[in-house]
C-alpha cells in the first residue's frame, strides 16, 4: 500500500528538506551538475527560505521527500499587484500518475489565494507531454517562446 504524500509549504527551519529536493529535481530531470554539485551554503538557502518572494512546498511520503516545486513572487510594475513564477516542479519517479503535481499545485493555488497573488505561470518545454497535460488541465496555455540571454562577458 503506497502513503499518500502529505504537502506543505517548507519555512526558514527547512534547509535539509529543501536540499532533499535538490536530490529529487537531479534525479527528475537527469541534471545532477545543477542541482547537486554547486549547492549553497545552509545559510543562504535559510536566507532564501525566510525571504517572501521565494517559496518551496514539498510532498513526503513519511520522511522522504517524493516531489517539490519552488518558485517565485514577481511584483508588477504596471500594476499594484504580483504574479507567482512557479520554476521547478518534480515527482520523483515512483509516486508519479498519482496525483501529486496536482496536490502541489493545488496547495499553491490555495496560498496565492491568501498572498494575494494574481496569477500562477509556468513554462513547459514542448517535449514535455506529462507537465503539458498536467498544466493544461489546470490552466490555459500560451504559444511562447522562452529565451536565455547572457550576462555580458558571459558568452551566448
Amino acid at each position: 500500500m503506497t502513503i499518500q504524500p502529505s504537502v506543505r509549504v517548507l519555512g526558514p527551519a527547512d534547509v535539509g528538506t529543501l536540499r532533499s529536493l535538490l536530490a529529487v529535481f537531479a534525479d527528475a530531470f537527469e541534471d545532477p551538475e545543477r542541482y547537486l554539485e554547486r549547492q549553497p551554503s545552509d545559510p543562504y538557502l535559510h536566507k532564501l527560505l525566510s525571504t517572501e518572494m521565494f517559496l518551496a512546498i514539498v510532498a513526503e511520503a513519511g520522511t522522504r521527500v517524493v516531489g517539490g516545486l519552488t518558485g517565485y513572487v514577481l511584483p508588477k510594475f504596471e500594476q499594484a499587484c504580483c504574479e507567482f513564477y512557479l520554476y521547478d516542479l518534480a515527482v520523483a519517479h515512483d509516486h508519479r500518475r498519482q496525483g501529486v503535481a496536482k496536490a502541489m499545485i493545488e496547495r499553491l493555488q490555495t496560498l496565492a489565494a491568501e498572498r494575494g497573488f494574481d496569477g500562477i505561470f509556468v513554462q513547459a518545454h514542448r517535449d514535455d507531454g506529462p507537465a503539458i497535460a498536467l498544466y493544461a488541465r489546470l490552466g490555459v496555455g500560451e504559444d511562447v517562446l522562452h529565451f536565455d540571454i547572457a550576462p555580458a562577458g558571459a558568452g551566448p
